[in-house]
Protein backbone atom coordinates (compact mmCIF):
# COMPACT_ATOMS: atom_id res chain seq x y z
CA UNK A 1 0.00 0.00 0.00
CA UNK A 2 1.14 3.39 -1.08
CA UNK A 3 1.92 5.61 2.03
CA UNK A 4 0.94 9.29 1.24
CA UNK A 5 3.51 11.69 2.66
CA UNK A 6 1.52 14.67 2.69
CA UNK A 7 -0.39 14.88 5.47
CA UNK A 8 2.62 13.87 7.97
CA UNK A 9 3.86 16.88 6.69
CA UNK A 10 1.04 19.31 7.15
CA UNK A 11 0.60 17.93 10.52
CA UNK A 12 4.35 18.25 11.58
CA UNK A 13 4.06 21.72 10.58
CA UNK A 14 1.10 22.64 12.29
CA UNK A 15 2.96 20.70 15.46
CA UNK A 16 5.56 23.11 15.07
CA UNK A 17 3.56 26.17 14.63
CA UNK A 18 2.19 25.61 18.13
CA UNK A 19 4.94 24.82 19.76
CA UNK A 20 6.69 28.11 17.80
CA UNK A 21 3.85 29.86 19.74
CA UNK A 22 4.46 28.20 23.23
CA UNK A 23 8.09 28.39 23.07
CA UNK A 24 8.59 31.93 21.40
CA UNK A 25 5.47 33.79 22.73
CA UNK A 26 5.57 35.50 19.51
CA UNK A 27 1.76 35.42 18.80
CA UNK A 28 2.21 38.27 16.00
CA UNK A 29 5.26 37.35 14.34
CA UNK A 30 3.42 34.52 12.30
CA UNK A 31 1.38 36.42 9.61
CA UNK A 32 -0.93 33.92 9.83
CA UNK A 33 -2.53 35.58 13.13
CA UNK A 34 -1.37 39.13 12.75
CA UNK A 35 -4.73 40.25 12.28
CA UNK A 36 -6.11 39.13 15.46
CA UNK A 37 -3.42 41.60 17.38
CA UNK A 38 -6.00 44.30 17.92
CA UNK A 39 -8.77 41.45 19.53
CA UNK A 40 -9.31 41.40 23.33
CA UNK A 41 -7.31 38.63 25.51
CA UNK A 42 -5.25 37.90 22.23
CA UNK A 43 -2.69 35.83 24.10
CA UNK A 44 -5.36 33.14 25.54
CA UNK A 45 -6.51 33.49 21.82
CA UNK A 46 -3.00 32.50 20.69
CA UNK A 47 -2.37 29.55 22.87
CA UNK A 48 -5.44 28.25 21.97
CA UNK A 49 -4.89 28.57 18.55
CA UNK A 50 -0.96 26.60 19.28
CA UNK A 51 -2.81 24.32 21.19
CA UNK A 52 -5.16 22.92 18.45
CA UNK A 53 -2.38 23.06 15.75
CA UNK A 54 -0.72 20.76 18.15
CA UNK A 55 -3.25 18.34 19.07
CA UNK A 56 -4.73 18.54 15.38
CA UNK A 57 -1.08 18.18 14.06
CA UNK A 58 -0.34 15.08 16.71
CA UNK A 59 -4.05 13.44 15.23
CA UNK A 60 -3.32 13.76 11.33
CA UNK A 61 -0.54 11.22 12.21
CA UNK A 62 -2.31 8.40 13.24
CA UNK A 63 -5.23 6.45 10.86
CA UNK A 64 -8.24 6.29 12.92
CA UNK A 65 -7.79 9.96 14.17
CA UNK A 66 -6.50 11.64 11.31
CA UNK A 67 -9.91 12.56 9.69
CA UNK A 68 -10.37 14.31 12.72
CA UNK A 69 -7.22 16.36 12.57
CA UNK A 70 -8.16 17.05 9.33
CA UNK A 71 -11.03 18.73 9.96
CA UNK A 72 -9.79 20.31 13.02
CA UNK A 73 -7.16 21.85 10.67
CA UNK A 74 -9.35 22.53 7.83
CA UNK A 75 -11.67 25.15 9.97
CA UNK A 76 -8.53 26.50 12.00
CA UNK A 77 -7.06 27.70 8.61
CA UNK A 78 -10.47 28.71 7.18
CA UNK A 79 -11.02 30.58 10.16
CA UNK A 80 -7.32 32.56 10.14
CA UNK A 81 -7.98 33.17 6.40
CA UNK A 82 -11.19 34.71 7.00
CA UNK A 83 -9.98 37.14 9.37
CA UNK A 84 -8.03 38.78 6.91
CA UNK A 85 -11.45 39.49 4.67
CA UNK A 86 -12.14 43.38 6.63
CA UNK A 87 -8.44 44.29 5.90
CA UNK A 88 -9.03 43.17 2.55
CA UNK A 89 -12.17 45.29 1.86
CA UNK A 90 -10.73 48.35 3.44
CA UNK A 91 -7.56 48.32 1.94
CA UNK A 92 -8.31 46.46 -1.34
CA UNK A 93 -5.15 47.89 -3.40
CA UNK A 94 -2.66 46.71 -0.83
CA UNK A 95 -1.62 43.29 -1.99
CA UNK A 96 -0.07 41.79 1.42
CA UNK A 97 -3.56 41.13 2.45
CA UNK A 98 -4.61 39.61 -0.17
CA UNK A 99 -1.37 37.34 0.20
CA UNK A 100 -1.86 36.93 3.97
CA UNK A 101 -5.51 35.58 3.34
CA UNK A 102 -4.11 33.17 0.64
CA UNK A 103 -1.48 31.64 2.91
CA UNK A 104 -4.04 30.11 5.15
CA UNK A 105 -6.40 29.47 2.75
CA UNK A 106 -3.91 27.00 1.08
CA UNK A 107 -3.22 24.93 3.67
CA UNK A 108 -6.96 25.04 4.30
CA UNK A 109 -7.39 23.22 0.67
CA UNK A 110 -4.59 20.80 1.58
CA UNK A 111 -6.44 20.04 5.16
CA UNK A 112 -9.99 19.31 2.82
CA UNK A 113 -8.49 17.31 0.94
CA UNK A 114 -7.89 14.98 3.40
CA UNK A 115 -11.68 15.52 5.14
CA UNK A 116 -12.28 14.68 1.86
CA UNK A 117 -10.53 11.49 1.25
CA UNK A 118 -9.49 9.87 4.49
CA UNK A 119 -11.96 7.53 5.48
CA UNK A 120 -13.55 4.07 4.17
CA UNK A 121 -15.20 5.43 1.05
CA UNK A 122 -15.71 9.06 -1.11
CA UNK A 123 -18.85 9.71 -1.99
CA UNK A 124 -19.71 12.29 -4.52
CA UNK A 125 -20.27 15.37 -2.31
CA UNK A 126 -17.17 14.97 -0.74
CA UNK A 127 -15.05 13.98 -4.49
CA UNK A 128 -16.26 17.52 -5.38
CA UNK A 129 -14.83 19.02 -2.02
CA UNK A 130 -11.47 17.63 -2.89
CA UNK A 131 -11.90 19.00 -6.36
CA UNK A 132 -12.79 22.58 -5.10
CA UNK A 133 -9.93 22.25 -2.54
CA UNK A 134 -7.46 21.22 -5.62
CA UNK A 135 -9.02 24.27 -7.02
CA UNK A 136 -8.49 26.82 -4.32
CA UNK A 137 -5.00 25.94 -4.05
CA UNK A 138 -4.34 26.89 -7.53
CA UNK A 139 -5.84 30.35 -6.90
CA UNK A 140 -3.15 30.38 -3.99
CA UNK A 141 -0.88 29.55 -6.63
CA UNK A 142 -1.30 32.75 -8.48
CA UNK A 143 -1.49 34.76 -5.25
CA UNK A 144 1.78 33.19 -4.38
CA UNK A 145 3.12 34.31 -7.91
CA UNK A 146 1.53 37.94 -7.94
CA UNK A 147 3.27 38.59 -4.30
CA UNK A 148 6.53 37.31 -5.86
CA UNK A 149 6.29 40.42 -8.52
CA UNK A 150 4.74 42.82 -6.00
CA UNK A 151 7.40 42.41 -3.40
CA UNK A 152 10.48 41.35 -6.34
CA UNK A 153 13.07 42.63 -5.05
CA UNK A 154 12.87 40.98 -1.71
CA UNK A 155 12.56 37.58 -3.73
CA UNK A 156 15.38 38.07 -5.49
CA UNK A 157 17.36 38.72 -2.71
CA UNK A 158 16.65 35.20 -0.93
CA UNK A 159 17.38 33.40 -3.62
CA UNK A 160 21.46 32.26 -2.62
CA UNK A 161 24.00 34.31 -4.99
CA UNK A 162 26.09 30.94 -5.63
CA UNK A 163 23.36 29.18 -7.42
CA UNK A 164 24.17 29.69 -11.44
CA UNK A 165 21.84 31.78 -13.40
CA UNK A 166 21.57 34.95 -11.10
CA UNK A 167 19.12 35.97 -8.49
CA UNK A 168 16.64 37.71 -10.72
CA UNK A 169 16.58 34.57 -12.76
CA UNK A 170 15.46 32.10 -10.43
CA UNK A 171 12.99 34.57 -8.70
CA UNK A 172 11.38 35.26 -12.45
CA UNK A 173 11.59 31.66 -12.75
CA UNK A 174 9.88 30.35 -9.88
CA UNK A 175 7.37 32.83 -10.27
CA UNK A 176 6.60 31.67 -13.74
CA UNK A 177 6.56 28.30 -12.11
CA UNK A 178 3.59 28.96 -9.89
CA UNK A 179 1.62 30.68 -12.34
CA UNK A 180 2.33 27.63 -14.94
CA UNK A 181 1.32 24.93 -12.47
CA UNK A 182 -1.95 27.20 -11.61
CA UNK A 183 -2.74 26.66 -15.08
CA UNK A 184 -2.31 22.90 -14.93
CA UNK A 185 -4.32 22.08 -12.24
CA UNK A 186 -7.04 24.50 -13.03
CA UNK A 187 -7.61 23.51 -16.40
CA UNK A 188 -6.48 19.64 -15.17
CA UNK A 189 -4.33 18.98 -17.89
CA UNK A 190 -0.63 17.73 -16.27
CA UNK A 191 -1.93 18.53 -12.95
CA UNK A 192 -0.56 15.98 -11.53
CA UNK A 193 3.50 16.61 -12.42
CA UNK A 194 2.44 20.48 -11.56
CA UNK A 195 1.63 19.34 -8.16
CA UNK A 196 4.67 17.34 -7.73
CA UNK A 197 6.56 20.00 -9.30
CA UNK A 198 5.47 22.68 -7.20
CA UNK A 199 6.15 20.65 -4.18
CA UNK A 200 9.62 19.85 -5.09
CA UNK A 201 10.12 23.73 -5.57
CA UNK A 202 8.44 24.91 -1.95
CA UNK A 203 10.98 21.53 -0.63
CA UNK A 204 14.25 23.53 -2.05
CA UNK A 205 12.83 26.72 -0.80
CA UNK A 206 13.15 25.16 2.89
CA UNK A 207 16.39 23.63 1.66
CA UNK A 208 18.13 26.33 -0.24
CA UNK A 209 16.61 29.57 1.25
CA UNK A 210 14.83 29.23 4.55
CA UNK A 211 17.08 26.41 6.47
CA UNK A 212 20.25 28.20 5.95
CA UNK A 213 18.56 31.86 6.77
CA UNK A 214 17.01 30.23 10.26
CA UNK A 215 20.52 28.50 11.01
CA UNK A 216 22.61 31.96 10.13
CA UNK A 217 20.28 34.22 12.92
CA UNK A 218 18.80 31.36 15.05
CA UNK A 219 17.04 34.32 17.29
CA UNK A 220 15.14 35.50 14.24
CA UNK A 221 12.12 34.19 14.74
CA UNK A 222 10.57 35.90 11.52
CA UNK A 223 12.80 33.79 9.65
CA UNK A 224 11.99 30.64 11.55
CA UNK A 225 8.10 31.37 11.12
CA UNK A 226 8.50 31.94 7.20
CA UNK A 227 10.40 28.38 6.98
CA UNK A 228 7.12 26.93 9.39
CA UNK A 229 4.94 28.40 6.50
CA UNK A 230 6.81 27.25 3.58
CA UNK A 231 6.86 23.99 5.53
CA UNK A 232 3.24 24.28 5.86
CA UNK A 233 2.42 25.18 2.10
CA UNK A 234 4.83 22.31 0.72
CA UNK A 235 2.61 19.83 2.82
CA UNK A 236 -0.26 21.27 1.47
CA UNK A 237 1.29 21.10 -2.42
CA UNK A 238 2.07 17.22 -1.47
CA UNK A 239 -1.34 16.36 -0.23
CA UNK A 240 -2.87 17.98 -3.56
CA UNK A 241 -0.07 15.56 -5.37
CA UNK A 242 -0.92 12.87 -3.22
CA UNK A 243 -4.94 13.23 -4.24
CA UNK A 244 -4.13 13.66 -7.49
CA UNK A 245 -1.38 10.67 -7.70
CA UNK A 246 -4.37 8.42 -6.11
CA UNK A 247 -7.31 9.54 -8.28
CA UNK A 248 -4.81 8.39 -11.31
CA UNK A 249 -4.51 5.02 -9.81
CA UNK A 250 -7.93 4.27 -9.25
CA UNK A 251 -8.43 5.68 -13.35
CA UNK A 252 -6.32 3.61 -14.15
CA UNK A 253 -7.38 -0.23 -12.08
CA UNK A 254 -10.60 0.60 -13.66
CA UNK A 255 -9.20 -0.07 -16.80
CA UNK A 256 -7.59 -2.81 -16.30
CA UNK A 257 -9.18 -6.33 -17.98
CA UNK A 258 -11.48 -8.19 -15.59
CA UNK A 259 -12.07 -4.48 -13.77
CA UNK A 260 -15.90 -4.04 -12.96
CA UNK A 261 -17.89 -2.12 -15.36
Amino acid sequence: MKIHLGRYVLGLAAILFGIFTFAWHAFFVLQQTQSLATLPHRAMLMYLIAAVEILAGLAIQWQKTARAGAIALAILFSLLAFTWIPSIIANPKVYYTWGAFFYPFSKAAGALILCATLGRGISQQLSKLAQFACISFALCLISFAIEQIEFFAHTAELVPKWIPGGQHFWAWATTFAFFLAAIALLCRRLDLLAAQLTTAMLIGFGVLIWLPVCFGNVHDTFNWSENLENLAIAGAAWIVADYLGQNRSARAAETLPGSAP
